[in-house]
């Protein structure tokens, strides 16, 4: 069934709406302190690990949650899980609405943020896998059939009236249509927690607010059950960090102009990975997270590089940065509604093809590679 024809929203709201797309919804006209990120110039070409690609897993908040979500289904022939925080399920800002009046940015503000908020209906998990399914047979994303063996990890803060909870149950609804075991995945719900990535760290916000950096002190390391679920057979974490922490040269894996990324991403590299074979986590920020925001505090703080340690799991860190002009995207969020596209009627931001997924896919090929290869 073609998605229904959506009437636009005027004008004005629309405008407006580039404006408000954050993490914090209502206090996205907060001001955040910049902190001054690492020169991009400095920063080195990222090293070939020979990591285990069969075993790349992926997470996120917000933004970054529908990266993952986005990058797991497009990418499902190497991505083996992926935890979301607080996103929704694939191409989800392209339902409703029917070729060539999708209102892709509508449907990012409103059916897959809060659509009750909004007036809306939540997003449907079964047009959006049709969509899929659609793109599978173009050969635009991977096999949907390699769906069935991903492990998803999924949370919805019960706080949360950024990205709501009928939201991100499409994204398990997903799941289960395609055909994933409910053993494969897990659904944290019960937490009283605002937009955020969690921590026990009493240094970070409150449990249930949603405000800057987005990292809270719920009492629990979400990356730690996060991971425990993706990798079942988890050690427990390093108290003191053995491995190192780099920043690479992230511009020359990107294609496009149009990117707004960061010229420089980060990585975490455990010391067992300098001579044994080492899974790779991705793991994608959330708007208001970029180290222009929050300088380096995403990707040394939430609690990924400990598990990792002890685990042999090399951490990649992507970094998108805000872009003020076109590509306009000034909260520095992950592309899934098509900003990064030139033709905004037919956005590929979806597909494997997409300027921000393929970099990363490529950034991941470079891992993957044998040691002291060059690129």
């Amino acid at each position: 069934m073609p998605f229904p024809r959506l009437t636009a929203l005027p004008t004005a709201l629309l405008a407006a709406s580039l404006l408000i797309l954050a993490p914090e919804g209502a206090h996205a006209a907060k001001a955040v302190k910049a902190i001054k990120p690492a020169a991009s110039k400095d920063a080195p070409a990222l090293p070939a690990y020979q990591a285990d690609l069969s075993q790349t897993t992926v997470s996120g908040l917000s933004s970054g949650g529908f990266m993952a979500a986005q990058f797991a289904v497009a990418y499902s022939a190497t991505v083996a899980g992926a935890g979301i925080i607080a996103g929704g399920p694939y191409f989800c800002s392209g339902q409703p609405g029917r070729f060539p009046y999708i209102p892709y940015l509508t449907n990012a503000l409103t059916t897959c943020m809060n659509p009750g908020s909004a007036q809306v209906a939540p997003p449907v998990a079964s047009e959006l896998l049709r969509a899929a399914n659609d793109f599978a047979r173009a050969r635009l994303i991977d096999d949907t059939a390699n769906l069935k063996r991903q492990r998803i990890y999924l949370f919805s803060g019960t706080k949360d009236q950024t990205v709501t909870r009928p939201v991100v149950e499409q994204v398990e609804k997903f799941y289960q249509l395609a055909g994933t075991p409910a053993a494969q995945i897990r659904f944290v719900d019960t937490v009283g927690a605002g937009h955020a990535i969690i921590t026990d760290n009493n240094q970070d916000k409150p449990c249930a607010v949603t405000d800057s950096p987005f990292i809270n002190d719920c009492d629990f390391v979400q990356a730690r059950d996060i991971l425990q679920h993706l990798y079942p057979d988890l050690q427990p974490s390093s108290s003191t960090l053995t491995g190192k922490l780099i920043a690479f040269n992230q511009r020359s894996f990107i294609q496009s102009a149009y990117s707004s990324m960061n010229n420089t991403g980060y990585a975490y590299i455990p010391n067992a990975c300098d001579s044994e074979r080492c899974r790779v986590h991705v793991v994608f920020h959330g708007c208001l997270q970029t180290t222009q925001a929050i300088g380096n505090r995403f990707y040394t703080s939430t609690g990924y590089n400990q598990v990792a340690d002890a685990n042999k799991i090399i951490v990649l860190y992507p970094q998108a940065e805000p872009s003020p002009v076109y590509p306009y995207n000034p909260k520095g969020c992950w592309d899934f509604w098509g900003y990064t596209s030139i033709n905004p009627i037919d956005p590929d931001f979806y597909r494997k093809s997409g300027t921000q997924m393929e970099a990363v896919k490529a950034m991941l090929n470079r891992l993957g590679s044998a040691r002291n290869s060059r690129r």
